[in-house]
Order: structure tokens, then sequence, then C-alpha cells
């Protein structure tokens, strides 16, 4: 999938960016090796934010073969910088192809827990958008501007790491008296339940944990469902909400209620650049075969 027609010369790297809503990835591949970094993402992307990001990690665009972008509004970027094509890949196939390389699998429901939620089901051909949710990285940090007075990730999740969630939400032995099916008693049955029905006496801590359950568990019940509805044995759960150790915590559990696999590998905020990058790798290894 590319855009224009010019091809220089190889270089001995190309590099990968994807414009997310809250942060910018990039992958940069030299050889064998593979290099990531972040930066928090400002504006639409246009040449000057190309430049920048790659500067970031001491990157020319006239350094690269070529560039490989996805995420929001590629279509804004030109065809080429400093006569670097630019191929622009779809966010769906790169999210299913970045989250299969992590994992090391062939299938899987890959889901990108981003600033929102997307569900892919993906498979070594291709993979297309199955379900999501407006629940993400965004929900967490602006319900955490509301409750906690903060916006940073890492502070609310240190935060639930020393809270109870329990002192806003009902479990089901709460609500129903015991288990449901595979949901052992202390299944949050209702989120901040308790505090709809009185006033409750909740620390800082306790209401990042009540935030953080909520939000982990919309998504991976959803990442479970979609899986399952898909035909597929693994989820595999990807973007930056999974850096967090206690939404970590919170996807195990509910993996280890609903006797689900949930996987969660490392470096999962490069998922969608790597799938980017290794998508245009294969286009760029079949003009040069004479099939692409």
């Amino acid at each position: 999938m590319t855009d224009g027609s010019m091809r220089p010369a190889a270089a001995s790297l190309a590099a990968a960016i994807d414009f997310g809503a809250s942060n910018t990835d990039v992958v940069v591949r030299d050889g064998s090796a593979t290099r990531h970094w972040t930066l928090p993402s400002e504006g639409q992307p246009d040449e000057a934010r190309v430049r920048r990001v790659l500067d970031a990690g001491g990157v020319l665009p006239r350094d690269l073969e070529w560039i490989a972008v996805t995420g929001g509004n590629r279509a804004l970027l030109p065809q080429s910088i400093d006569e670097r094509m630019l191929h622009r890949v779809d966010e769906v196939k790169a999210i299913g192809r970045g989250g299969l390389a992590l994992a090391n699998l062939e299938s899987a429901l890959v889901t990108s827990a981003g600033s929102g939620t997307a569900c892919v089901a993906a498979t070594m051909n291709g993979a297309h958008h199955v379900t999501g949710t407006g629940v993400g990285g965004g929900t967490l940090v602006g319900l955490g501007r509301l409750l906690l007075g903060t916006v940073d990730p890492r502070e609310i999740d240190a935060l639930a790491q020393r809270g109870s969630d329990t002192t806003h939400n009902l479990t089901i032995s709460e609500v129903l008296g015991g288990a449901i099916g595979s949901l052992p008693p202390e299944t949050t049955a209702v989120n901040f339940g308790r505090v709809a029905r009185h006033p409750v006496d909740a620390s800082r801590e306790d209401t990042a944990a009540a935030l953080v359950n909520m939000v982990g568990q919309v998504i991976a019940v959803i990442a479970i469902n979609a899986a399952r509805a898909q035909q597929l044995p693994h989820v595999v759960i990807v973007g930056h909400l999974a850096d967090l150790k206690s939404i970590r915590r919170t996807f195990g559990l509910v993996a280890k209620f609903y006797g689900a696999t949930i996987l969660t590998p490392e470096a999962g905020g490069s998922a969608t650049a790597l799938g980017a990058l290794l998508t245009t790798e294969m286009v760029e290894r079949d003009f040069r075969h004479g099939t692409g």
C-alpha cells in the first residue's frame, strides 16, 4: 500500500510512525535491530511533525530508505519527504500485524488499548475490525482529572496499586448473595455502585483502584467476547494503556474469571508502528521481486 512512485537507492534504515490520538510512536529498523520511541501527539500530521518525531531518535528522513505512516489523518502527509517515499498503511492491518508479531502468534484477537479501544481479528493472511469501545486510556486520564485531580497515567497507576476498588464497587456476593456462573463472589457487579447508594469514605488510592478496575474490565470483557465470537483462542492487548501495572493486573483477573487467555507483550505501545513497518517491508520486498 503506497503513494507515489519515487524509490531512492536503498539506505540502511527504514522507519514507521503511528500517529495516535495521545502518543506518536516510531519504530526504526536497521538490519535485524529494531528500536522504538514515543512522543506526545501534538497537532495534525505534517512534514514538520514527521521531521520532529524522527529527530527525537536522531534520524533524518534522508537517512531512510522509506517511511511508513499509520494512524490518524495520515492522508494529510505528502507523498515523499527528502525524496523518501511515505507508505500509508491501513491502521487495522497495522494493529493486527504488530500485535501478532509481539506475541509471536499466527492468529489472535488483537486489541489496541490506546485513547480508545479497537478489537481486530488478525491472522497471518490479514486483519479486520470486529468491535471496540470508547473506553480506553483517554477515559482513564479524563476521569482521573475529574476524580483524582491528575492527568498523569503513571500517578493514577501508582495510586491504584495501593487502593481497594471495593470501597466504591459492589461485588456479586453483595448483590446476588454468591457466585454466578464462572464468576466468583468477589467479582465486580456494579462499578461505583456503593457510592451510588450512599457517600463513602474513600481515599484517592481507592478511587484510582475503582477507576482502573472499571476501565480494565470493560476492555478485557469486550475483547474476550469478541475473540470467542471470532473463534480465536488468544487475546493480545497492546497499546500504551497496557503499560500500566494496575491495568495489566485487571486484565489478568478478568481472564482468570472467564477462563480466557490475555497476553500483554512488552513494548505493546509500539505494536501499530511495528505492524506498519512489517507490512511495508513486505510491500517493498514484493516490489523488488517484481510481484507487487
